[in-house]
């Protein structure tokens, strides 16, 4: 996100980026990551996360819980609950928040790769290569092995 973030939101417009940038700016947390890979309801866990940003956002545009709640289509309590920090998604978004501000409404996200670099990628296929060739040459000795013990086992059924 190239652009400020607004930090006090004066329309949904404003509304939308503020909650959309402490989505973003929590879930791609190497913390946050890490907790989601553990959660065992993952689902429930990201529902909480972006329910606990929309509530911040719209409470820093001085919604009341009231029509927060109504908006976000959960309870006053569940929303009271994420503003005052009482749930981990709540304290996480309103860390994210404190992060926003200190530098100034600016989003940095890190850069996630889904590919491994080329030199990564070479020192894998060679790994997987001799693997490979190892792999055979222990089931030829696992082969003359079997012939070995056959071999015997026939001079031992003949005696």
């Amino acid at each position: 996100m190239g652009e400020n973030i607004p930090l006090k939101p004066m329309g949904k417009e404003d509304i939308r980026k503020l909650e959309l940038a402490l989505i973003m700016g929590t879930l791609f947390r190497e913390d946050v990551l890490d907790k989601i890979r553990e959660a065992e309801d993952r689902l429930t866990w990201l529902d909480s996360l972006i329910i606990a940003a929309g509530a911040l956002a719209r409470e820093r545009a001085n919604y009341t819980v009231e029509k927060i709640a109504e908006e976000l289509g959960r309870s006053e309590a569940t929303i009271r609950n994420h503003l005052s920090g009482k749930t981990e998604a709540g304290k996480l978004v309103r860390d994210t928040f404190e992060r926003l501000k200190v530098k100034g409404g600016t989003l940095e996200l890190p850069i996630i790769t889904t590919r491994a670099p080329a030199e990564e990628m070479k020192s894998l296929k060679e790994k997987l290569t001799l693997a490979e060739e190892k792999a055979q040459r222990l089931e030829k000795k696992l082969n003359d092995v079997k012939e070995s013990l056959t071999k015997i086992l026939n001079e031992i059924s003949a005696l």
